[in-house]
């Protein structure tokens, strides 16, 4: 019998190039989501800036994150600022231009690329245009804003609103269009001027360092039953910033099903987010039960790459707008772990939200999905936790900080640091093809990452409480183990996996 209790084999294996030629300098590489309020303060005025997203590069990089994803920074109205009031300038509370570029300069010289979210759908209430707009009918930018009589508005009643202090019993009066909130107008992008404002706005900050955007509410641009205008329009963006920057990068929001995100790859985005498959991680890791995981996975990826066969896909569990992985589970780090573990080893561009890897709890309201991450919770002086926001999941009661997790090598933050240096030594986890492995067991999910001609590595996940025993014919001889969360033995035929526990075998 063969008996394994490691977290990480990695010695003499050879490290893949992060600098590897790709068509896209984004493909394959580990994204870290950084909402920017609740990260890291610089200033210690409670609300985490540029500065401090600065002085925790290094803390990235050590993590494997090769790439963050920047949450709107622009000057808004809101704490989460997805109601931008300019889209040139960065919010005071954040920081300025010369810490942004030092930020994109730091980062740059660690390996560490950056996008920002680029809220085109709407801005705020009290952005310029929209104050102009709502001066009267005659307004020279009302066209940039969506406008409809009372008398016309047979649907969505509610995403139709009045603006402040119209008289709404005068003839003219007109409701404007905002899907989201009142306080979020929708630009009108029939209008060729507003979609010339926001390439405009696109161009200003590849200038000035950012390599690529995450588009926000990317199926919204145009409303429903209009998708083949969103699918023109980021088209027309995309042409226009490859003149500025043609490795440039953009990632859509498209929160809906695999068949209406797939069009959106067609000469638009680079990469979108694939929602499908966090809501299956999800849900397995939770059930418990293994419900074609893999093999939907599978019909997703073939039905990009039949719109865009250099697709990028932008893989997750949770972002800043869903309940975070440590409350679905009921903050079993059992579970939390074995999350992680299915979406470090499928295929795909991985984007981890912020604190995911510390185990940080989180549910709606949204202020609590977008805790301060709790560098420590000691009062010591160079504690860089913001106090914007009192916590109620990520306290101390509930989770480690970071600082007493750093060094635990059964922690969170351990796993997580162990599982992303694995998947960078092994080029089949990174690049390799997807094929699912079946075992007859719903309790468990199987399957190989393969270099054609090159690596193979099988992967195994326990989604049950109890131990598993697998039939896979591997041997001791022809096997190798890379990394386990916990204890798996070879027995004959049969591989033993303890409850919850990945393994990760290269196939000799």
């Amino acid at each position: 019998m063969k008996l394994l209790r490691l977290v990480a084999l990695v010695l003499f294996l050879p490290v893949i190039s992060l600098a590897a030629p790709t068509e896209n300098p984004f493909k394959d590489r580990l994204m870290y989501e950084i909402f920017v309020r609740s990260f890291a303060d610089a200033n210690n005025d409670g609300i985490g800036d540029l500065n401090g997203i600065e002085q925790k590069l290094d803390y990235l990089r050590d993590l494997g994150i090769r790439g963050i994803w920047l949450t709107p920074f622009n000057t808004a109205t809101s704490y989460h600022k997805y109601d931008v009031v300019d889209y040139y300038v960065i919010d005071p509370e954040y920081g300025t231009m010369d810490d942004f570029r030092s930020l994109v300069t730091a980062a740059h010289n660690r390996g560490i690329l950056i996008i920002m979210d680029l809220v085109v759908n709407h801005c705020s209430i009290r952005h310029p245009w929209f104050q102009d707009a709502v001066s009267g009918p005659t307004s020279t930018l009302r066209d940039y804003f969506v406008w409809k009589s009372p008398a016309l508005i047979t649907s969505e009643k509610q995403n139709w609103h009045n603006p402040p202090g119209a008289d709404t019993t005068a003839k003219n009066y007109q409701k404007y269009y905002g899907f989201f909130w009142g306080g979020m107008p929708d630009l009108n992008f029939d209008n060729p001027k507003v979609r010339q404002e926001m390439i405009n706005v696109g161009k200003y900050w590849l200038d000035a360092g950012v390599d690529g955007f995450r588009l926000d509410a990317a199926q919204h641009v145009y409303p429903e039953g209009q998708e083949s205008k969103n699918h023109l329009w980021w088209r027309e963006f995309r042409q226009a910033m490859e003149k500025v920057k043609p490795d440039f990068f953009m990632v859509g929001e498209v929160a809906n099903k695999n068949e209406v995100v797939a069009p959106y790859l067609k000469g638009g985005m680079h990469a979108a987010f694939n929602f499908d498959l966090a809501a299956d991680i999800n849900r397995v890791v939770v059930e418990g039960k293994n419900d074609s995981l893999v093999e939907r996975l599978i019909i997703t990826r073939q039905r990009y790459a039949s719109f865009s066969p250099d697709y990028i896909d932008a893989t997750f569990i949770a972002n800043h707008d869903q309940n975070r992985i440590m409350n679905n589970v009921r903050f079993d780090v059992r579970k939390a772990k074995l999350a992680a573990s299915i979406l470090l080893t499928l295929p795909g561009s991985p984007y981890l939200y912020y604190g995911e890897e510390i185990g940080m709890g989180g549910q709606k309201p949204d202020e609590l999905i977008r805790e301060p991450f709790p560098w420590t919770f000691d009062d010591v002086a160079d504690n860089m936790t913001t106090s914007w926001e009192h916590p109620e999941y990520s306290v101390k009661v509930s989770m480690k900080s970071l600082a007493d997790q750093y060094n635990d090598p059964n922690s969170i933050y351990s796993h997580y640091h162990s599982l992303i240096d694995v998947r960078y030594h092994h080029e089949a986890l990174v690049s390799g093809s997807l094929l699912p492995v079946n075992v007859g067991l719903k309790d468990v999910i199987v399957y190989k990452r393969e270099i054609a001609g090159g690596q193979r590595v099988l992967i195994a996940h326990n989604l049950s409480p109890l131990t598993q025993s697998l039939e896979l014919g591997l041997t001791a001889d022809g096997t190798r183990a890379v990394f386990s969360s916990g204890d798996v033995s070879l027995e004959g035929d049969f591989l033993q996996l303890a409850p919850y526990c990945s393994v990760i075998y290269v196939l000799e």
